[in-house]
């Protein structure tokens, strides 16, 4: 049977409104299933069913089952999603920024939205939807309403940023930071730095333009000529700022190039943790560059609220908790609780989960990590999971798990009381459970 081409599958996505489904679970009526296979699963088969089920068409790479007519064959669905995707980015004539990084890829994006929403109809991924079939459903949402768009890009191994830079094609590049994230994907620090950096090779072939941290010099290095709008500490940056400190949230001052920080005003924000001053400012940046406001950016800036587990604060009947659970890797919880031990609060519990995809370096880590906390007496420790369970007898002052499920039977006799707790861990970890004993 013959295959079908991308450009008659784009017809058929305009028709159907530009509705795609990949999950019989949540179909959609009148929209285009992509019958999408993984290690433990082939869609294929529940491609009849998806019709049955109100969709218009499937696409298929199972010859025996297409028709030509609502079962469209073609050599490979997860490639067909990825070219029809990009050719829809081709067709797109507005900005589109590129986001990547170890650390706050979601946090920034979220930033970044909220600040151009002032101003623009912007689309921004939605939650996590940022791998290999993440990236292009995100782009395939973007209508002829929206004025902006804001892509984020995820990455376990080398070669996975430069496939969705392609597929997104941004005109401007973020990466957040490089820090020990998938270490053992990207065979470690110096793999990150390459991968991450795919970002940046395309946004140098399209002669596009980079939003950089200026104060970081692993960034500029890998940056080398292309053209940057810049952000961080100094005024010769075209936005810079400064950290008021004296709360455990962000509060920051920011200014353009050489103007003095003296009568701005303070912005306050909802944000725990002094680490994600970077990210406030880099957003501020961006909102300048984009010609919103400035009392706009600020008030978007203000009102944004973290959500998902991603510096989060919530306080229950009993105590205060800093929700940092979504991810983690050495990185990002070395400064997460650096942070939180420097706080002023007087009862302090980290429930911390092991950090994942780290491979050889996984040992390593976790103690570094067990050693940060252990030079500060006053703080309680509870760790969950086999990763950081292997270095028990080490640490006889803290408890230890092998998973969630003992230690919910630990937290339901603790009765822990005004504590402030930080939680923190990688998504396998699942602590949000947790946070009901707490």
């Amino acid at each position: 049977m013959e295959v079908t081409t991308i450009e008659y599958i784009y017809q058929l996505f305009l028709t159907c409104q530009q509705k795609i489904t990949t999950d019989t679970r949540k179909l959609e009526l009148g929209s285009i299933f992509f019958a999408l296979k993984g290690d433990n699963f082939n869609a294929n088969g529940f491609a009849q069913n998806a019709i049955e089920g109100g969709c218009s068409y499937a696409i298929v790479d199972d010859e025996s089952i297409a028709n030509g007519n609502t079962l469209l064959y073609v050599k490979d669905v997860l490639e067909s999603l990825q070219l029809l995707a990009k050719y829809h980015r081709s067709l797109l004539k507005i900005p589109v920024i590129g986001i990547t990084g170890s650390n706050g890829k979601t946090t920034n994006k979220e930033l970044i939205h909220a600040v151009l929403s002032k101003k623009y109809n912007t689309y921004a991924t939605k939650g996590n939807l940022n791998n290999h079939i993440g990236v292009p459903l995100t782009l395939l949402a973007i209508t002829s309403k929206h004025e902006m768009a804001i892509v984020e890009m995820g990455a376990n191994h080398q070669g996975e940023i430069e496939l969705l830079s392609n597929i997104s094609d941004p005109d401007f590049g973020l990466i957040t930071n490089i820090g020990k994230a998938h270490l053992e994907g990207f065979g470690g620090e110096e793999g990150v730095k390459k991968g991450k950096s795919e970002l940046y090779k395309h946004i140098k072939l399209k002669n596009g333009k980079l939003f950089i941290n200026a104060d970081d010099e692993t960034l500029l290095n890998l940056s080398g000529d292309i053209e940057k709008i810049t952000y961080g500490l100094k005024d010769e940056y075209d936005v810079y700022g400064t950290l008021i400190t004296g709360s455990e949230f962000v509060d920051f001052k920011w200014n353009t190039k050489f103007i003095s920080l003296e009568n701005v005003e303070i912005i306050k924000t909802n944000l725990f943790g002094h680490y994600n001053f970077i990210n406030v400012l880099c957003a501020a940046c961006i909102g300048h560059y984009f010609e919103v406001e400035t009392k706009d950016i600020n008030q978007a800036l203000t009102e944004y609220m973290p959500e998902m587990n991603r510096s989060q604060v919530k306080k229950t009947d009993n105590n205060t908790l800093i929700l940092d659970a979504y991810n983690a890797n050495p990185t990002s919880m070395h400064l997460a609780i650096d942070h939180f031990i420097k706080q002023n609060f007087k009862s302090k519990l980290v429930l911390l989960s092991d950090m994942l995809e780290l491979g050889d370096y996984s040992k390593l880590e976790h103690e570094k990590i067990l050693n940060q906390i252990s030079t500060h007496d006053t703080i309680n420790a509870i760790f969950v999971g086999v990763l950081f369970y292997e270095h028990k007898n080490k640490f006889p002052q803290y408890q230890f798990f092998m998973n969630g499920e003992d230690a919910s039977v630990y937290l339901k006799k603790q009765n822990f009381k005004q504590y402030n707790i930080l939680i923190k861990g990688s998504r396998g970890g699942k602590l949000e459970k947790l946070v009901e004993y707490l």
